[in-house]
This record gives structure tokens, sequence and C-alpha cells, in this order.
């Protein structure tokens, strides 16, 4: 039996015209799905989950034709832009997200920063898949490697739990050169490469360090390093079933 035809809405936090996201969405079409490309008109790596101004104003958008693609920008973040096709702006809305090819990996506990993962945790929150997939490179030579990854991680999450997500970094590697595929742990937060500096002008900014030499072991970080694809399901903000804290702040305000 052929697999079912889907309407497979693809995003990425480094705009609608990154080569990521180009290599892409070809792949998917191959596969005969229906393909929705709404991303950032500009980079918005970074943002999280912002979809700061969305509410009763128009959103500026422009398009791409490429290779039968059609690559639609929205003036927005990733967020917004799975919002707006969740919500029927653009269609039907998708049967699942593909969230990438981002250009650089997303590791460990900060990658709630990334506006590739929570587009896919925004996806989640609506009752839909997704997937967001990394490839571990500024400068990518082998997009094919993490779109082949993409498409056949496509193909295992469309029979799981609504809502199901998984984040991917993939090697930026020939595709008959990677370790494997494991599932890994994400990084400690204390393994971030995120530091405080100064600007040459004196104002306050973020660097990052190179990675540490060490990472630790069965971590994407390590993982990763190693060679191998990594893959780690995550779930977004959930309550924690403690009413601890209710409890306490209750006693103090009586």
């Amino acid at each position: 039996m052929a697999p079912p035809r889907l309407r497979v809405l693809i995003t990425n936090d480094d705009g609608y015209q990154a080569p990521g996201i180009r290599a892409l969405a070809p792949v998917i079409a191959a596969l005969g799905h229906e393909v929705l490309v709404l991303a950032p008109l500009y980079d918005e790596s970074g943002v999280g989950s912002a979809r700061a101004g969305m509410v009763g104003r128009p959103i500026r958008t422009a398009t791409l034709e490429e290779n039968g693609v059609t690559y639609i920008g929205v003036d927005g973040t990733p967020a917004l832009a799975v919002t707006l096709a969740s919500v029927g702006a653009f269609g039907r809305a998708p049967d699942v997200v593909l969230s990438g090819i981002n250009r650089g990996h997303n590791i460990g506990v900060p990658i709630f920063h990334s506006g590739t993962v929570a587009a896919a945790l925004t996806a989640a929150g609506q009752g839909v898949s997704a997937v967001a997939i990394s490839i571990d490179s500024d400068d990518p030579d082998h997009w094919p490697t993490a779109a082949a990854v993409a498409a056949e991680a496509l193909t295992w999450i469309v029979p799981e739990p609504a809502g199901t997500v998984l984040t991917i970094n993939v090697p930026d590697r020939p595709l008959d050169e990677l370790s494997g595929v494991r599932h890994a742990s994400l990084a400690p937060i204390k393994r971030s490469r995120v530091v405080g500096a100064t600007a040459p002008t004196g104002e306050p900014m973020i660097e990052l360090e190179p990675p540490l030499p060490n990472p630790v072991s069965d971590s994407d970080e390590a993982l990763l390093k190693a060679g191998y694809v990594t893959v780690t399901p995550i779930v977004g903000i959930r309550e924690v079933k403690d009413d601890a804290a209710a409890t306490a702040l209750a006693k103090r305000l009586s």
C-alpha cells in the first residue's frame, strides 16, 4: 500500500530563501506529498516561540518559485508561520511539520531558544507532530544528507501519537559516512557555549565559545561529535503535577 499523501508544512528560522529549506522542500515534494513552505522573510534565529504582534494586523508576505515549489516568506517568526498555517491562513492545516534544515546544530538544554525547535513545539501545541532538523555546520557541504534523514523521520513520525516532536541533528557528512543513528540526551545547561562579553564600543554582548573537549557521554553534543545522527524526543511547556507551590503560597496569603 502506498503511503498517504500528506500536507507537510516546512518552515525554519533561517529565512524562506535559506539553502536548508530549499534543499529540504524538493525532497519532500518528490515523495508525493503536498508541500507548504512558510518561513520568515528574514533570519529569525534564536527567537524561540515568539509570536509578537501577530493579532489584529496584516502580515506582509513574499514568494519565491523554484523547481516547482513555492516558498512563502512571512514577516514574523517561525512560530508565527506555524500558527498561521495551523489556523488555515494558507489553506488546509498541515498534517505534519518539518522545521529546518537549520544551518548549525541545535543541541543541549538551551534548544528552547531555537526558532527551529520552537516551531516544532508550536506545532505540537496545535496537536500536530513535528520534526526539527539541524545540520552540524554553519557552512554545510552535505545538505542532501540532512534532507534524506528528514524524509525518513517524516515517515516514522506520521503514525505516532499526535503532538510527537523530535529534534534531530545530522553531521555534515555524506550519507554513507555517518556513524549511525542514536537516541541522545540533551547536553546539560552547564555545557552551554553562551558567554557574556563586551563589544569594542563598550556595550554588552553575547558570544559563543568553542565546543568543550569532553562532552557528556551519550549527550547530543558527544554523539554528534562522534558522527552520529542524534534523535531526541522533546515536549514543550507542561504542568508539573505537584500542588506544593500553590499550597505554600495560599498559606502565605491567608
